[in-house]
């Protein structure tokens, strides 16, 4: 009988996430980081200027390829005032309660006059095959567009190396990196690619629920 392929696999290319690694269709391997911000335009001059010049420090350093990626979505603004409600009865001082009352009326004429988005930012970076791959690659033992497989303990030692380079220097600038786990890494795929239910419907703590038989022997006995 022929295995039928997952869909995760025909339509995102996942084959898997374990711990905090995605491993793609075709042996390649990813680690994503998710960057704290900052307000560039509250900066005067001479941090401004520091700034951009750790980044291009930064885009000059990398001996590997990374993406960026920059995702704006709708806050849920009811959620967001409905938590902040209940922290604000919880306050006991006078002076903070009033500060939050404040905060959420303010909150709330602004979601009457236009749209609130987050936005959040991402570096991911793979693990890929070095020296030896694109030697085998160019005597023609390895296709020209493909890459060579990597065992999944190199795969982790490599990611583990460029995700703390990354830190390292994305930290010259004030950004600060933390590299997803694996629910959080499922919870981005989800957010992507299902973004109303995503709204509505968390995913759960434990993976294995997703991977486990929902009946299992002793069960049916």
């Amino acid at each position: 009988m022929k295995r039928t392929t997952p869909a995760q696999t025909v339509h995102l290319n996942v084959e898997s996430i374990e711990d905090d690694i995605v491993r793609l269709r075709g042996g390649q391997w990813r680690a994503v980081m998710e960057a704290s911000s900052l307000n560039f335009g509250l900066k005067g001059e001479t941090e401004r200027e520091a700034i951009i010049a750790g980044y291009a420090a930064f885009l000059n350093s990398l001996t590997f390829p990374v993406q960026i990626v920059v995702r704006a979505t709708p806050i849920d603004v009811d959620r967001y005032l409905a938590d902040l409600e209940v922290r604000t009865r919880r306050v006991r001082s006078p002076r903070l309660a009033e500060l939050g009352r404040d905060h959420l009326a303010f909150i709330r004429r602004l979601a009457r006059n236009r749209s609130l988005i987050e936005r959040r930012f991402f570096v991911v970076v793979p693990a890929e095959g070095g020296d030896e791959a694109g030697q085998r690659r160019r005597i023609g033992l390895i296709p020209r567009g493909r890459s060579a497989r990597m065992d999944e303990a190199t795969a982790r030692k490599q990611l583990t190396f460029r995700c703390e380079e990354a830190e390292r220097q994305l930290g010259r600038c004030g950004l600060g990196l933390r590299r997803l786990c694996g629910t959080e890494l499922v919870q981005l795929y989800f957010s992507c690619w299902c973004p109303e239910t995503a709204r509505v419907q968390r995913v759960r703590r434990d993976l294995v629920e997703y991977t486990g038989l929902a009946v299992s022997h002793a069960e049916a006995a």
